[in-house]
């Protein structure tokens, strides 16, 4: 807030003085207001505007600098949704509307995922050419859609999922993991899936009562692994958490393969009914929000999370200050979180907070309805350039919305499309200004850049590179990565390629730094040394078979394309 200057007053009576510290009070409480928060668009400003953008939507930041997301209804055929985009500045354009039409998806909770192919990803709750028409994933390149999967194509008594809501996201392996909320069997409540980008899906995981009705998007984890939340399931409790079941909802983690471990079940008393997505933090730890339990009332808590399980309440919403938060947390470029509570607060339709990651909370805006909107479910995202921006399902001139932004003059920062990467791998930057960058670099080391646009520009993973963040050198300053870029293992290449035991062998790659094992045909091998993060020498063990050479890191493991033989 910026504050103004008084000058030194001697002859000002008291009531001259309280009423010119009165103005000034007004003045910049107004000029505060005015600097941070902003209502971009009103939906419902323009006939077939989309309208009704409900949880667990997300908004994605495009190659462009432009924000894309869907409304579960609007748009120019019908009504039955839409996916659009809008610039920074409030400028909303259209880009698909979907319709009843037999074969096609209609009405997406989702919102959108930016892919590693600068097309955006997300799912229908219904419709498509499902027999029964169950929902659809889409792929959305400029204004064409493409349906890559209809749910309802695997028939009873195979499972199927049914109406997802939530957008898949893309794992290291290229491929997109989901959830749907229900199944075609009775018994089963909900799904996990892997969809390639052909549109091949692959049944992961049955969700039931251990944790089940997951609603939120998974997040790709640091460690490759994929986490979410079930809003029932788990734990039984003497309170109703969530319908008419006595389960409060869980968080969960599952690999790329399937395998599911629940981290945690909600208690009533710690929370219940997880509907946001959770966000890892840069400590590591996850974050993130129920829409109910806490205090008596059921107002919803804010959460922080260890990937062991232990769970520490940052806050517990009592209405006046928010309830109900259907959203996720944003951790923003000044390490604090950012959310939106959908109901509750001075003004009973929403707040805007911001609480840090030891648990200080703060209230930043209430929402009116009228003027800036109500009830905000979706979880904020921050653009590149600083500013939150969200939506809300309803409030505005027309009561169907609003679009909104939250400046509070928080630092611009780059964001990578992709977080992880081998040496040698082109990976994708988000960002502004970029016209006239003069370097890139990993965690220090330098590394080749393209320019596309003065938003976007791809980059190669240099041989030196090791863990960290990237920072991009532009005309007007430093940009730094709001998250790690984690290093792949990788082998490239080993000399000689083939020996007796005690043969000393060169192995080339990336990623190498904090080896922690090497393997000849699955033997470990005794003694090996960290030459540098793209070279390790190790010693053929005892034992050693012909195949392949591996090498652990905490980022993973790499093995080797070519044979090592092991000699006589």
């Amino acid at each position: 807030m910026k504050q103004q200057k008084l000058l030194p007053v001697k002859s000002f009576s008291p009531l001259t003085l309280a009423v010119a510290m009165l103005v000034l009070t007004v003045a910049t409480a107004t000029t505060a207001e005015a600097q941070t928060f902003s209502v971009l668009y009103t939906f419902g400003s323009n006939t077939g505007d989309p309208y009704n953008t409900q949880y667990p939507g997300l908004i994605a930041q495009g190659r462009d600098g432009d924000l894309y997301s869907t409304s579960l209804f609007g748009g120019n055929l019908g009504g039955w949704g839409d996916v659009f985009t809008i610039t920074p500045s409030g400028t909303l354009t259209s880009i698909h509307s979907f319709s009843s039409a037999a074969g096609t998806g209609n009405e997406p909770h989702s919102g959108l995922v930016l892919g590693v192919d600068g097309n955006f990803y997300g799912t229908t709750k219904s419709g498509g050419a499902g027999t029964p028409a169950f929902g659809t994933v889409f792929k959305i390149t400029g204004t064409t859609l493409k349906t890559l999967y209809n749910f309802g194509t695997v028939q009873y008594p195979k499972t199927e999922g049914t109406f997802p809501i939530a957008p898949p996201v893309q794992g290291r392996d290229g491929n997109f993991y989901g959830t749907t909320p229900s199944s075609n069997d009775g018994n089963i409540d909900g799904i996990a899936y892997q969809l390639t980008s052909g549109g091949k899906r692959a049944l992961l995981y049955l969700f039931t009562t251990s944790g089940y009705n997951p609603q939120a998007p998974l997040i790709l984890g640091a460690d490759g692994n994929f986490y979410g939340t079930t809003a029932a399931g788990g734990k039984t409790t003497t309170s109703n958490c969530f319908a008419s079941t006595m389960s409060c909802g869980t968080v969960f983690k599952m690999t790329p393969a399937g395998r599911v471990t629940f981290l945690y079940q909600f208690d009533q008393v710690h929370g219940a009914e997880p509907l946001g997505p959770l966000v890892q933090g840069t400590d590591g730890n996850f974050y993130g929000t129920t829409a109910a339990g806490g205090d008596a009332n059921g107002d919803g808590v804010i959460f922080k999370l260890t990937s062991q399980g232990k769970i520490t309440i940052l806050h517990t919403f009592n209405g006046t200050d928010g309830k109900q938060p259907t959203a996720g947390l944003v951790q923003a470029s000044d390490g604090n979180f950012y959310g939106v509570a959908s109901a509750g607060g001075a003004k009973g339709f929403g707040t805007l907070f911001k609480v840090t990651s030891s648990g200080v909370f703060s209230v930043l805006h209430d929402f009116d309805s009228t003027n800036d909107g109500a009830n905000p479910e979706v979880t904020l995202v921050q653009h590149t350039n600083g500013i939150l921006y969200g939506d809300t399902v309803l409030g505005g001139s027309h009561n169907i919305g609003t679009l909104y932004s939250w400046d509070s003059e928080l630092p611009a920062f780059i964001k990578l499309v992709s977080a992880s990467g081998t040496v040698g791998a082109s990976i994708g930057i988000l960002g502004q200004g970029f016209t006239g960058t003069t370097s890139v670099s990993f965690n220090g080391s330098s590394a080749k850049f393209t320019v596309t646009t003065d938003t976007y520009l791809t980059v190669t993973v240099p041989t030196a590179a090791t863990t960290g963040t990237v920072t991009v050198t532009t005309p007007t300053g430093i940009l730094t990565s709001n998250q790690s870029f984690v290093v792949l293992p990788s082998i490239t290449s080993f000399s000689p390629t083939s020996g007796k035991v005690a043969t000393s062998v060169v192995i080339m790659g990336g990623g190498m730094t904090n080896a922690s094992q090497v393997t000849f045909g699955g033997v470990k091998a005794a003694t090996f040394t960290v030459n540098s993060t793209s070279k390790v020498t190790a010693t053929v063990p005892t034992g050693a078979k012909t195949g392949k050479i591996g090498i652990t890191t905490p980022e993973g493991t790499a093995t080797s394309s070519g044979t090592f033989t092991v000699l006589p």
